[in-house]
């Protein structure tokens, strides 16, 4: 199945995206660097779908790196409120990403950035040569990254996602792409234990009879429960209803979700100081309706953690920063969402019975917009 293909392939994929974004680090730094450079530019992160949870997850990190306020903005909001994200004298960098190319909001997107924007710079980051995000853009400033060898054939995107998230991380430390060699290592090895060791557990947990599940994140971990909970519930055509929320946030009300039947997945962060408070939200879970079973995620186990299933990415004490372990904590929900969708007899490369869901959106109008007037 192409599905199972495209999760086992991950690790030695992150390595050859390392080594084509090292190969081409001088023309991205120069393409990045007037916007980088500029007083107060506007830098927006978009997709559509799963692929705006790249841009959930980057922001934080970007913006850290890049020293100028970065948004996550995804296509679908861009295209019904293009002027509230555009600024016409403002210098802008767009960075898109996309698996095919052909979401028609993406390519809305960029058409309205380069229509209200007067200094616009387009980033564009996918993994279909053929796509139309690189056809028809010829003629814009424009730099493309290509990710052939991540052109997910199944519906739910997995390598494409933590692909093109990767190389966003790496762009957004461009300058430092030959340090970062050493971290993207240690995170392929984090995916091959991922995959070789918790699979069977993985299946067997798929054989619970939950209904519902959990996913929690904080910072760029946020961005990957948002994608984890999308994969479970594509992969089983939402027979299995799933919700994402940071671990401080779930507190304030989402927290009644939780049944009998809910599965809860804990992507815990690398980092001391974000853990002390994800600690608390698990103990304040735990002493109340808990669910059917829960499966917490780890760089290194420091401490116990009252979960059913711990899930170590390390198993030699090692560290990287977190937005890179962040990538391989979404691989357990990638396993997850297929061996549940192999247990209610889909189709994991086609789950979608009912046709509800295809791999490039169907039936979506992008309507002629009036031109703005350029302000400023």
């Amino acid at each position: 199945m192409h599905t199972a293909r495209e999760i086992h392939q991950q690790p030695e994929l992150w390595l050859k995206v390392w080594d084509l974004v090292f190969q081409q680090r001088k023309a991205i730094r120069d393409f990045l660097s007037p916007i980088l450079e500029a007083p107060c530019p506007s830098i927006l992160l978009s997709g559509a779908g799963t692929s705006a949870f790249i841009g959930e997850a980057l922001q934080g990190p970007f913006q850290q790196a890049a020293g100028k306020p970065v948004r996550a903005v995804p296509t679908t909001n861009l295209v019904s409120h293009p002027r509230q994200f555009f600024e016409a004298g403002r210098p802008t960098l767009l960075a898109s990403f996309a698996r095919s190319g052909n979401s028609p909001e993406s390519l809305a997107a960029i058409q309205m950035g380069a229509t209200l924007c007067r200094d616009i710079r387009h980033l564009i980051i996918t993994c279909n040569p053929e796509g139309r995000m690189v056809r028809d853009t010829e003629g814009l400033n424009r730099y493309v990254l290509l990710l052939p060898e991540a052109n997910d054939q199944g519906l739910a995107m997995t390598s494409s996602f933590t692909s093109m998230l990767l190389a966003g991380l790496l762009l957004s430390r461009i300058d430092e792409a030959e340090a970062l060699r050493g971290a993207v290592q240690t995170l392929s090895q984090y995916g091959r234990r991922v995959l070789s060791q918790y699979g069977p557990k993985l299946e067997a947990v798929a054989d619970i009879g939950f209904r519902r599940a959990v996913f929690l994140g904080s910072g760029p971990l946020l961005g990957i429960a948002n994608e984890a909970h999308l994969k479970l519930q594509e992969l089983t055509d939402g027979q299995v209803i799933c919700k994402h929320d940071s671990f401080i946030g779930f507190r304030h009300g989402p927290k009644a979700v939780i049944d009998k039947h809910t599965l809860m997945v804990y992507h815990f962060s690398n980092d001391p100081y974000v853990f002390q408070y994800e600690k608390d939200l698990l103990k304040s879970v735990n002493e109340g309706v808990r669910g059917i079973y829960s499966i917490g995620i780890v760089e290194n186990a420091r401490e116990p953690l009252d979960v059913n299933l711990l899930i170590e990415l390390s198993g030699e004490g090692q560290h990287i920063p977190e937005p890179f372990m962040a990538l391989a904590s979404v691989l357990p929900a990638q396993m997850l969402g297929f061996f549940k969708s192999m247990q209610l007899g889909l189709n994991p490369d086609n789950p979608s019975v009912s046709g509800a869901i295809t791999r490039v959106v169907q039936g979506v109008t992008i309507y002629p917009m009036e031109t703005a007037k350029l302000q400023g």
